[in-house]
């Protein structure tokens, strides 16, 4: 065995300190830098996860004093709020215009551009998605007689010409192709949002001036918008989905006084005209199938914002084939204007929404304390 002298050996120990310093002077910045790494994706992943809160409101102004008091009210308190965004589902208006009101309740012009300052006078991104009373029923002569396709048309352009929201923040959306600039798409966190043109007054199959070509486009439109919306959001791995609409189609047979009734294992309307005793057109049949084997094959949760019938309500009243409640949908209808209670009663829903939470969104009307009638504010 040979045996070093102290020089020699100083020399191994100074090769094996150098061999060491130089590994380490390697190691460290690639520990660094994945340590940088590891640091970025966290706070990305924090801030897809962290909660917060939207508005939703609806089918208002229906009269004077809700336009000139009841909505400002709303605005004022949606924005004493921290709100990612707001969205209205839809009716700037009354079924008919009010004769004498001295603000716009026709189909005119200046109704829009009532409709267009409200939304900008939001501090949050608003969304807004069409209403029958703002097109498919303005071709009533009380309402001015309008062509309802060409109000639509109108609205397209006056609201939907670029991919942004309103308010006074805007947020930058996914927009259908044209006609149908309406239909809109956004993620927040990891949330996926669409709005789509489904109407109430069966859909643009009834009343005054029915159009069923005007209807069969956009309700082919529309299926393809909801399909697309759910493959997004599959492929961002959205944690829940919330669709926004105008119309009321009706579930079930549970309640006659605000929605058609349908079967709901086939979902097909079974109302009859009183007068004739003919089916009812069916404007959403179609639809709804489409729309209940995307919530099943989603599984996560599903939320779906309508207005329409102007009764504040959270339920669950989507059944599969078997008749059995599907438990990740929840439908929320928005309060709009309440007749009963008065001229100003008009409310909105605040939805808190966590995506590291089990059902994601939880829901607190917002009762406008200027706006109570029957109880006034303490």
């Amino acid at each position: 065995m040979t045996k070093l002298g102290y020089s020699g050996f100083q020399r191994v120990t100074t090769a094996r300190l150098l061999r060491k310093m130089c590994l380490l002077a390697l190691t460290v910045p690639f520990l660094a830098s994945a340590a940088m790494m590891v640091t970025a994706s966290e706070k990305e992943n924090k801030g897809k996860y962290e909660p917060y809160a939207i508005g939703l409101w609806g089918d208002l102004p229906y009269n004077d004093v809700q336009a000139q008091v009841g909505v400002p009210n709303i605005i004022a308190d949606m924005n004493s709020q921290d709100l990612a965004f707001t969205a209205f589902d839809g009716d700037w208006k009354a079924g008919n215009a009010i004769a004498g009101s001295v603000t716009p309740t026709s189909c005119s012009n200046e109704l829009y551009a009532q409709s267009l300052d409200y939304l900008n006078a939001l501090k949050a991104p608003a969304i807004f998605t069409p209403g029958d009373n703002d097109w498919t029923d303005c071709d009533r002569p009380a309402n001015g007689g309008f062509n309802s396709l060409e109000r639509l048309n109108y609205e397209r352009q006056l609201f939907f010409s670029e991919p942004y929201s309103f308010g006074q923040r805007r947020l930058k959306q996914e927009v259908q192709a044209a006609p149908y600039v309406e239909n809109r798409r956004w993620t927040v966190g990891k949330v996926t949002y669409a709005t789509l043109n489904v109407q109430g007054s069966c859909n643009n199959l009834c009343d005054t001036a029915p159009d069923a070509e005007e209807y069969a486009a956009r309700n082919a439109a529309n299926i393809a918008w909801l399909q697309e919306t759910f493959r997004v959001a599959k492929a961002r791995n959205s944690v829940a989905v919330m669709l926004i609409t105008q119309a009321d189609p009706g579930w079930d047979n549970s309640d006659s006084t605000r929605a058609p009734t349908r079967d709901p294992k086939t979902l097909v309307e079974n109302d009859v005209d009183a007068t004739t005793k003919l089916p009812i057109p069916d404007g959403y049949k179609d639809y709804l199938v489409a729309l209940r084997n995307e919530v099943i094959a989603f599984r996560k949760p599903v939320a779906y914002v309508h207005g329409d019938s102007h009764y504040f309500r959270i339920d669950k009243p989507l059944l599969d084939a078997q008749g059995r409640r599907l438990e990740n949908f929840t439908r929320v209808e928005t309060f709009g204007n309440n007749a009963a209670n008065g001229l100003n009663d008009v409310q909105w829903v605040k939805v808190y929404v966590n995506p590291r939470s089990r059902e994601v969104f939880s829901y607190q009307p917002q009762i406008v304390p200027g706006n109570r009638v029957a109880v006034p504010a303490p």
